[in-house]
């Protein structure tokens, strides 16, 4: 048990003077925490940005079926260069404004400024999942509407299959979206839903302090 569960644990005991002295201490030992699960939400975010680099340049770079298959597909550069910079972009931006919620809970002296900070956090973070997830399907769907318009070995898969062979695709697609969507969703409740659930409690104590 830390020192923030003792205290609340004697939060109601009959001493007038102890509310006071618990209000003085709890909100420190928020601000810490808090400001301790943002930076590790910043340093997560910082590895992800380091993964999805190594991601989509180490196969580039060391594989040079990869290489010739994505050229193939992407006889165009331009679409498949900015939908990467524009996803480098987006988490940049996360990243910037994770570490602007650190600096600004690492700073305030007021709790409601504090909520308001673990508050836009939790928007920051929800937003980039979101995002995420979308621009995972749309990524998607743009790679097979190209590859079946610029990939001859694609379209000739889909004949073989039949009659209904484009309509199969198709289906195979939608649930293949539908499974990737739920993986990586369930991967950022992972990663951030435990940290994000810290934070949650952490307001809640403070919605407390407030009353």
């Amino acid at each position: 048990m830390d020192e923030l569960d003792i205290l609340k644990k004697n939060w109601n005991k009959p001493n007038p003077n102890h509310k006071k002295l618990s209000v003085n201490d709890i909100y420190p030992m928020l601000l810490k925490k808090s400001s301790s699960i943002v930076k590790m939400l910043f340093y997560i975010s910082i590895a992800e940005l380091i993964f999805w680099i190594l991601v989509n340049t180490i196969p580039y770079f060391t594989s040079d079926s990869y290489r010739q298959k994505l050229n193939q597909v992407y006889t165009n550069d331009t679409v498949f260069n900015v939908l990467t910079i524009f996803s480098f972009a987006i988490i940049i931006l996360f990243i910037y404004l994770l570490y602007k919620s650190y600096k600004s809970i690492s700073v305030t002296d007021n709790a409601k400024k504090l909520m308001e900070s673990i508050l836009k956090t939790r928007k920051i973070i929800k937003y980039y999942v979101l995002y995420n997830l979308i621009m995972m399907v749309v990524s998607i769907i743009i790679g097979l509407y190209i590859s079946i318009h610029n990939n001859p070995e694609t379209m000739q898969s889909i004949e073989k299959i039949g009659e209904h062979g484009i309509l199969i695709f198709m289906g195979i697609s939608i649930l293949f979206i539908a499974i990737a969507t739920v993986i990586i969703w369930l991967f950022y409740k992972l990663i951030y839903g435990i940290l994000l659930k810290r934070l949650n409690k952490n307001y809640k104590e403070l919605e407390k302090l407030e009353l």
